[in-house]
């Protein structure tokens, strides 16, 4: 209604960065996953006779030096991050979680956990990264490997550090004195609280 309406153009010109920013990363994900409606090229397709050529209205980006679509390949290329990002970020936050609560919960795995969390924490992501790649083959999958194994020890901190108040909290108390069981106290007492 008005008043919702007009609720969002106070929060639009009290957050304007926000909304631009938003708004710009709305367009680059619609334009990623629409990318074979904006052009039928192939963005593989070599094409000597035209390459290293300027912007133009055939081909917004100009070609590369293989005569390759500059726009095409940014475009579907486009898609392959957008997918790496959002399954690195899906990834990361439920290996992160899980083992980030488990770690919290139980005082005894605490330590060995948090150990070896510390420890691919003092290696720089990108060394770590390389070092995978340079192990396995080059593909999207050990590029998504890769990136996920360096971020999932940031959640663990992250996450265990909250577990650690929430299990002192009189609802975990409350909870393990009715006789709940650790997975019924992680997943319906804790995690929902850790979410908020």
């Amino acid at each position: 209604g008005p008043v919702g309406r007009r609720r969002a153009r106070v929060f639009a010109r009290r957050n304007l960065t926000l909304v631009a920013g938003s708004a710009v990363l709305l367009l680059l994900a619609l334009s990623a996953v629409a990318a074979p409606l904006w052009t039928s090229r192939d963005p593989q397709a070599m094409s000597p006779s035209v390459r290293l050529k300027a912007p133009s209205a055939e081909r917004p980006f100009g070609t590369d030096h293989f005569g390759r679509d500059v726009f095409t390949r940014t475009l579907h290329g486009g898609r392959i991050s957008l997918r790496v990002g959002v399954i690195v970020a899906l990834l990361a936050l439920t290996f992160g979680t899980a083992i980030g609560l488990v770690s919290g919960y139980y005082r005894t795995l605490d330590t060995v956990v948090m150990r070896v969390v510390d420890g691919l924490m003092a290696i720089p992501s990108i060394l770590l990264a390389l070092a995978l790649m340079a192990l396995v083959r080059a593909s999207v999958e050990t590029v998504i490997a890769a990136l996920v194994v360096p971020e999932i020890p940031r959640v663990v901190r992250v996450v265990r550090a909250q577990v650690l108040t929430l299990r002192e909290q009189t609802m975990v108390e409350g909870a393990r004195a009715i006789g709940a069981g650790t997975a019924r106290v992680l997943l319906r007492y804790i995690l929902p609280a850790l979410v908020a």
